[in-house]
């Protein structure tokens, strides 16, 4: 086989050959085979043009081409996993099961618990109805606690892995546009990312590596939302703590508390 050196075509180098290997079907015909081994550091789809035979006859040399011969080459990715953006299961110790009859009795125990605390319940809420001037006060919980335990459960979910990508994203957005609502009176339900990032900034909030997160969560879910991207599991997993570090950071510290207790000393 002629013409080939050291590349087989553009971007395709030779590494090794050839080796070669003769066969003879019969007595008039002889197959000779070349092995070549290539690499190529720029994936995408190749022609490689027809490579030639010479066969020297009587009446002088011949050439017999081949057809052009499609290769595709793909990327490898060789980078590290970043176990920082993967979020795993706890791992439960393995322990022996318990039978029915060794249960039982905390079963009992909790549900003639659990009917005294509501009988109790029940008188202390009947009894502070009777007084004149009362009120229920409804104690709302704060942001990031709604937050979290919408968070944890999209997470039990698993839309994602079960294929349900555009649903995990619209949730995962959902309770981060909910928690803005509740933390900073941001109505970002009913904006768009655009607004949404305009109005924040409105309330002080300062355009820092968090403000970043934010805005990368927004505009990520939108690609997937509206532009139909298929983003990658490490993505999925990256844009889900994202937004669990978003709520951490910007999460209303409970100081009152403190503040109050220490006021109340200092006047006894």
């Amino acid at each position: 086989i002629a013409g080939i050196r050291d590349t087989l075509y553009k971007n395709i180098e030779i590494l090794a050959g050839p080796q070669t290997d003769t066969l003879a079907p019969d007595k008039n015909r002889l197959r000779i085979i070349n092995r070549y081994l290539v690499t190529s550091f720029d994936s995408g789809f190749y022609e490689v043009p027809p490579i030639y035979a010479e066969l020297q006859t009587e009446t002088g040399i011949k050439r017999f081409y081949s057809d052009y011969s499609p290769l595709q080459v793909m990327r490898v990715n060789i980078a590290p996993r970043d176990s920082t953006a993967q979020i795993f299961d706890i791992i439960v110790p393995y322990k022996a099961p318990l039978t029915f009859m060794e249960i039982l009795p905390w079963i009992l125990l909790a549900a003639l618990a659990g009917a005294l605390v509501w009988l109790i319940i029940r008188l202390l809420s009947r009894f502070r109805k009777t007084k004149p001037g009362y009120e229920p006060v409804i104690i709302k919980e704060p942001a990031h606690v709604i937050a979290f335990r919408e968070l944890e459960k999209l997470r039990e979910q698993k839309l994602w892995q079960k294929g349900e990508v555009k649903q995990y994203y619209s949730r995962l957005t959902e309770i981060i546009r909910q928690y803005l609502e509740d933390r900073y009176g941001v109505y970002s339900l009913e904006l768009t990312t655009s607004e949404t990032l305009e109005e924040l900034l409105k309330t002080g909030f300062r355009k820092d590596e968090t403000y970043m997160k934010l805005k990368d969560i927004l505009n990520g879910s939108d690609l997937v939302k509206f532009a139909k991207y298929k983003p990658e599991p490490s993505e999925n997993e990256l844009h889900f703590e994202n937004s669990w570090q978003f709520v951490d950071i910007t999460r209303l510290k409970e100081e009152i508390r403190e503040v109050s207790s220490e006021n109340s000393n200092k006047e006894k």
